[in-house]
């Protein structure tokens, strides 16, 4: 691919779909004209990236829960992570976009984002970062003290994460690091305090995104290292199944070890074995060259995490009758 293929003209972009949003997408059938590119802005018209955010925070009120005795997780506290999981998504994609909007624009996959394809303005852009991030705050300030300040904490993590594509080729770790707060905030919310399951919950959160964001990157290693940006896509390169497997490794042990620490029974060990089946399929059939392959794979992450967290529930419903 050569650089003007690359680079194109932002603006002839301007009113087509995202390349990676699901075709027939809510965003792009039902959204107002004045508010389609702000939704896609936030990714609402990519759910997937949603779901991978919530799920470690539902994980983790769930093992708070099972560990304290509960019989189910506690809902009002689901409902708070899912609403905040919303809003910072959409924050942390509109702060990332803004950051990288001149890479975007020579990027085939991302010159028809909202913003190097001119459809909002950097001062809108700022505007609707301004607003998702007060509703997070309000979420944040309904959970305990401890939360509070625990929730803050991420803050630096998640300011560096779009700069570290320019520096090394570790940008998916340090997203790990940030999108898995949740799986922190959700023991915390429920305990008041932290203990050893939810990190180990969030070391294996962690090695989970590396690998199924190694996966998404590989749509652009083309285009990345035409530009001089780094990824774990490119330092992996046809090593990539192996390290897959790897990370994928680590998570199924931690993930363990947290369950086990939270005092998980026979069904949530099933549900885990069930999940790391997931995963093999995921590396048996992943093709780095096929970018329709890669985005599938790493949408089929959201099976995973919903494989984990029923698998948290029945442990927690049988639990409660014994």
């Amino acid at each position: 691919m050569t650089r003007p293929e690359i680079e194109g003209k932002a603006g002839e972009t301007s009113g087509t779909p995202v390349s990676d949003a699901p075709s027939e997408n809510w965003v792009d059938r039902y959204a107002p004209a004045w508010a389609l590119p702000y939704l896609r802005l936030a990714r609402a018209d990519r759910p997937v990236g949603f779901c991978l955010l919530a799920l470690p925070c539902f994980w983790s009120v769930a093992l708070a829960g099972l560990h304290t005795g509960a019989a189910y997780p506690d809902p009002g506290l689901l409902m708070l992570f899912a609403i905040g999981a919303i809003a910072m998504r959409g924050a942390g994609c509109t702060y990332n976009d803004i950051v990288d909007r001149e890479i975007d624009a020579k990027v085939a996959r991302t010159r028809a984002r909202p913003l190097p394809s001119g459809q909002i303005s950097i001062k809108g852009a700022l505007a609707f970062l301004a607003g998702q991030c007060l509703v997070g705050l309000g979420v944040l300030l309904s959970l305990n003290q401890f939360s509070i300040w625990l929730g803050f904490a991420v803050i630096p993590i998640v300011a560096l994460y779009p700069f570290m594509k320019r520096i090394s080729h570790w940008p998916q770790a340090v997203l790990g690091l940030a999108f898995n707060w949740g799986a922190l905030m959700g023991w915390a919310a429920v305990t008041g305090v932290l203990d050893w399951a939810p990190v180990a919950l969030y070391v294996g959160a962690v090695a989970w995104t590396v690998g199924y964001d190694t996966i998404y990157a590989h749509q652009d290693r083309e285009d990345d290292a035409l530009i001089g940006m780094k990824s774990t896509a490119l330092r992996f390169g046809d090593d990539t199944k192996y390290w897959l497997s790897g990370f994928y490794a680590v998570t199924i042990v931690a993930m363990g070890l947290s369950g086990w620490l939270a005092g998980g029974g026979a069904l949530f060990f099933t549900g885990l074995a069930f999940a790391c089946g997931q995963f093999l399929w995921q590396i048996a059939t992943l093709d780095i060259d096929n970018a329709e392959n890669c985005l599938a794979r790493f949408r089929s992450n959201r099976d995973f995490g919903l494989i984990v967290f029923f698998a948290i529930l029945a442990d927690m419903t049988l639990a409660s009758f014994l």
